[in-house]
C-alpha cells in the first residue's frame, strides 16, 4: 500500500472512530459493554495532524468520495473491489498498481489497495 493510500486509510479510521464516539447511542452501548469512550479530543487532534500531512488533491478526492460512501478506502482481493464487489479488469488492475494517481475503482470510485 502506498504511503498516500495508507494515510487516507488512517484518516478514514480516525473519522469513523470520532463519529462513533460522538454518537450518543453508540457511546451508551460501548460503555454498557465496559469500554469507556474517552479521548475524543486526542482523536480529533490526531486527525487534524494527519490531515496536514495529506496532499490537498488527495484530501479533496477523499472528501468527495466520503459524501457518497462511509468507507472511502477499500481493499481489493482477487481483483474484486470490496466496496462494490465488482471485478476489476485485468488491464486496469496492472495500471492501477503502477500509476502515480490514487488507484480508484472504475465502478464505485472508491480508493483501492491490494491485499
Amino acid at each position: 500500500m502506498s504511503d498516500r493510500v495508507l494515510k487516507l486509510a488512517a484518516l478514514q479510521d480516525l473519522e469513523l472512530m470520532i463519529r462513533e464516539a460522538e454518537d450518543p447511542a453508540s457511546k451508551e452501548n460501548e460503555e454498557a459493554l465496559g469500554f469507556p469512550m474517552q479521548g475524543l479530543e486526542k482523536l480529533e487532534k490526531d486527525r487534524d495532524r494527519l490531515v496536514g500531512q495529506i496532499p490537498k488533491k488527495d484530501l479533496r478526492i477523499f472528501q468527495r468520495i466520503r459524501r457518497r460512501y462511509e468507507r472511502v478506502v477499500v481493499p481489493v482481493v482477487s481483483r474484486i473491489c470490496l466496496g462494490c464487489f465488482q471485478e476489476l479488469p485485468t488491464s486496469r488492475t496492472r495500471s492501477l498498481e503502477e500509476d502515480a494517481a490514487l488507484p480508484t475503482c472504475e465502478s464505485c470510485g472508491r480508493i483501492l489497495y491490494w491485499l
